[in-house]
C-alpha cells in the first residue's frame, strides 16, 4: 500500500465561482503511480466546496443561482457576520454542496460515470486557498 498527497492551489478572481479540477487530480494519480484504490479530494477550506457533476456551463450557473436563493450573500442576514465577517453565506453554501469527493481507481484512471468530473467551488474568494489530493493504494 502507498500514499501519494498533493495540493491544488486556488485563487479566484470572484467571489463566487466554480472550477473544473479533474485535469489536476489526473495529473495528481499519473504521478502517484497507484493503479488500484482511492482518490480523496478535499476542499482545505470552509467556505468551500468540492464536487462531482456534468461540465456543462449552464448548469454550473443554475448551482450557483440555487445556492444562492439558500443562503443569500448579506452582512446583516447571519449571527455569524457579528463577529467581523461577512462570509456567513459562503460557511452554508459549503454545507449544502459538499466538503469532499472520493472516487476510485481503476487500472490508473478515475473510475467516473460517462459525464463525471471534479469540481471546486468557492463561495468565499479572492484569496488563496487549497485542495488536498491524497491517493491510496497499489
Amino acid at each position: 500500500m502507498k500514499t501519494h498527497t498533493e495540493y491544488i492551489w486556488m485563487d479566484t478572481k470572484d467571489r463566487y465561482a466554480i472550477v473544473n479540477i479533474t485535469r489536476d487530480v489526473v495529473s495528481a494519480l499519473r504521478k502517484s503511480g497507484i493503479t488500484e484504490g482511492l482518490c480523496l479530494i478535499n476542499a482545505m477550506h470552509i467556505t468551500a466546496s468540492v464536487f462531482i457533476n456534468d461540465n456543462e456551463s449552464g448548469l454550473h450557473e443554475d448551482f450557483l443561482k440555487w445556492v444562492e436563493r439558500l443562503a443569500p450573500y448579506g452582512k446583516d442576514k447571519y449571527k455569524h457576520n457579528l463577529t467581523g465577517e461577512d462570509n456567513g453565506d459562503a460557511h452554508l453554501k459549503r454545507t449544502i454542496m459538499g466538503r469532499e469527493v472520493v472516487v476510485a481507481v481503476t487500472k490508473g484512471t478515475l473510475d467516473f460515470g460517462p459525464w463525471e468530473q471534479i469540481f471546486y467551488g468557492e463561495f468565499d474568494g479572492q484569496r488563496k486557498k487549497r485542495v488536498l489530493i491524497k491517493i491510496i493504494g497499489e
